[in-house]
């Protein structure tokens, strides 16, 4: 790597744990599902949440939604936000969608600090959010701020 281009990167110069020390302060779960509500009332309604009740291991719990939607250009789901309510960093996973999709599902795995409240908001072309939460139960915890 040439001097000059080294000398640029001052945050890389420094090591890790500037880069750390340089992080945005950390948003709690209220704060985040405020942000994505922007000040719209979520409906509890049109979402089908699967999660398992009870999970042995944080580190890996399955995780699938479904939005009742018709997926055309007038009408349809552009994000699905995962959200916990006590991992250190509460917005698990945001998902962006378009009418190409063809439907508004998405299935993944995430890591779960402990037992908590998995929130999902969906947000559609229309302006409207969805919202469903289900209370997950952890054996085995995960994700565990190391402080």
């Amino acid at each position: 790597m040439p001097r000059r281009t080294l000398l640029a990167m001052p945050l890389a110069a420094a090591g890790p744990r500037a880069a750390i020390a340089q992080r945005p302060p950390a948003e709690d779960f209220a704060a985040a599902e405020r942000t994505i509500l922007a000040g719209r009332a979520p409906r509890a309604d049109g979402i089908a949440l699967e999660v398992p009740q009870l999970s042995e291991n944080g580190n890996s719990v399955d995780i699938a939604v479904k939005v009742a939607s018709p997926m055309t250009a007038a009408d349809h789901v552009t994000a699905i936000h995962i959200l916990s309510e006590k991992n250190p960093v509460p917005r698990v996973a945001t998902f962006a969608l378009s009418p190409r999709a063809g439907r508004a599902e998405v299935a993944t795995r995430i890591r779960l600090a402990t037992t908590q409240t998995v929130t999902v908001l969906a947000e559609t072309s229309a302006g409207a959010v969805h919202r469903a939460s289900r209370e997950v139960i952890v054996i085995l915890g995960a994700c565990v701020d190391g402080g």
